[in-house]
């Protein structure tokens, strides 16, 4: 038997921003909370120069092994065009995603690759944006939120950053 987990599907760019909008349009319907994370493996770019393509794949990879892991069945995951994953996660408000965003960093910091005899230790940045209190009013604030979030960690690295999008305007 295959563990469900396992199983989860990846979608692509376009599919995950349409399950995010329908998903964001459900959850304003019926009144339930819906948060978003964008992850970063920090450094990958220079992962691949120094180690090859291969094992930025490899690390990039496993990175998505231990989303599926962390996260539930109910849950949508995506590839983002510049390897971000991007988290679609129903019923779930900001203090359940920030658990869920250092559920992923301890998922991260326990992976140790090696390449040319050296052991890579693995870190990543979220971003985390949600619906919560019915301050977003369109799914691409709270996208913005989320991105604006991953910038702020990714900055610092090996950390997570929560945004409420009340504040920002979708374009």
């Amino acid at each position: 038997m295959s563990d469900p987990q396992q199983d989860k599907s990846l979608f692509s760019l376009v599919q995950i921003q349409h399950l995010m909008r329908v998903e964001f349009n459900r959850a304003q319907r019926y009144t339930y909370p819906v948060a978003c994370l964008l992850v970063s493996v920090d450094r990958l770019g220079h992962l691949r120069d120094l180690y090859g393509y291969e094992s930025k794949e490899e690390i990039f990879e496993a990175v998505v092994g231990m989303l599926k892991i962390q996260t539930r069945c109910s849950d949508f995951l995506g590839r983002m065009a510049d390897d971000r994953l991007l988290a679609v996660v129903p019923h779930t408000d900001g203090e359940g995603a920030t658990v869920l965003a250092n559920r992923l960093l301890d998922g991260a910091r326990s992976m140790n690759f090696t390449a040319d005899g050296r052991t890579i230790q693995v870190t990543v940045s979220v971003g985390v944006s949600h619906n919560g209190g019915g301050t977003a009013l369109f799914f691409d604030a709270m996208f913005l939120a989320a991105e604006e979030a991953l910038a702020a960690a990714s900055s610092v690295g090996d950390c997570m950053q929560l945004l409420d999008p009340g504040g920002i305007a979708a374009e």
